[in-house]
């Protein structure tokens, strides 16, 4: 009778606990496809807490450091006309995954005169 008693208990302790936890499948990700974007350095041009240059996007107003692209892809981002120093306009596609957009394509527009 204890060992059925000792066995139910773990048994519901295990449903419950489980319960509780978030599915891995319902990640917070939010997928972004061929949207356009500010684009520049997130420390220089959008104020993002950061340790050096790092290209960011900001998506819907809000600024998201990028990942799997670097700032140095897309030319010298302290030129003139470099990320460093103007925010420029991309059409991106991606997701966003933990405050950090992860890009699969971004495509530089061109700037208007």
């Amino acid at each position: 009778m204890k060992n059925l008693f000792f066995v139910l208990l773990i048994t519901i302790i295990g449903f419950s606990a489980s319960a509780q936890t978030t599915p891995k499948n319902s990640s917070s990700a939010k997928v972004i496809t061929k949207q356009t974007v500010e684009i520049a350095c997130g420390e220089c041009q959008f104020k993002m807490k950061g340790k050096d240059c790092d290209l960011a996007v900001k998506i819907d107003g809000k600024p998201y450091f990028v990942d799997g692209k670097s700032i140095d892809d897309f030319g010298d981002a302290h030129g003139e006309h470099g990320f460093c120093n103007a925010v420029s306009k991309a059409e991106v596609t991606g997701e966003i995954v933990n405050n950090r957009f992860k890009a699969k394509e971004i495509k530089l527009l061109p700037t208007k005169k």
